[in-house]
């Protein structure tokens, strides 16, 4: 379903469009595709087509894997201004996990052709998504140290870490995380229990490391241990 909603803004403070020039801005702007998805509904499925990249312009999305018990296994949390499926693009392999939107979400189509057309013939943009590929392996060597770790409470403490690295917003308190994350989302993403995820972030909270504020945002208070 194609939306005339102008979605320029977004698409300026994502680095590898604020390469093209202000034409190229506004011409790549009016191409895009939008679709909206409601909560918990299917974007993308493994294997699924490599024909597209996508833009997140509102909502939350999860990146994840299913194990052969059923389990969900999140591998990262993307918001407005994230985009994903780049790599299939580039090495026409399929998407290595499926992609679900957390809450209700309006995603950017970016065909393949246009893709290539707009981004594969500038150098600044192509140097920019080598850089943008180099934080993404980056990401997934943190979550497979995170997975690697056998103590649940430090297992919970990486994430946390993990995701303020990220999204995290300085505050005099400590570090906000400015995303409505459920226990059952932290618990999918630490490979634990909801229970456990839940006892271990009350004991944080009795501690005074961290606090629960506003809608389920999480302030990172300046006590709060960081594992290493």
């Amino acid at each position: 379903m194609k939306e005339t909603g102008n979605h320029l803004k977004t698409l300026e403070n994502i680095p590898i469009f604020s390469c093209l020039l202000p034409d190229e801005k506004t011409r790549f702007n009016q191409i895009v595709m939008e679709k909206r998805f409601k909560k918990n509904s299917i974007i993308l499925m493994e294997d699924d087509s490599k024909n597209f990249m996508y833009v997140i312009f509102s909502g939350k999305i999860k990146v994840v894997q299913t194990n052969p018990e059923g389990k969900e296994q999140i591998l990262v949390i993307r918001k407005r201004g994230d985009f994903f499926g780049e790599m299939t693009l580039l090495d026409g392999k399929s998407q290595p996990a499926s992609i679900v939107a957390m809450e209700d979400a309006t995603v950017g189509l970016i065909s393949k052709m246009d893709f290539e057309t707009y981004f594969m013939k500038d150098t600044h943009v192509l140097k920019q998504i080598i850089s943008l590929l180099c934080e993404r392996l980056r990401e997934s060597w943190v979550m497979l140290r995170v997975l690697g770790l056998s103590d649940a409470e430090t297992r919970v403490r990486a994430v946390l870490a993990h995701i303020s690295s990220i999204y995290g917003i300085k505050d005099v308190r400590g570090i906000i995380i400015p995303l409505k994350l459920t226990h059952k989302e932290i618990a999918d993403y630490a490979a634990l229990t909801r229970e456990t995820v839940s006892r271990l972030l009350s004991r944080l909270c009795q501690a005074g490391e961290i606090e629960i504020i506003g809608n389920k945002n999480i302030l990172l208070k300046n006590s709060f241990t960081i594992p290493h």
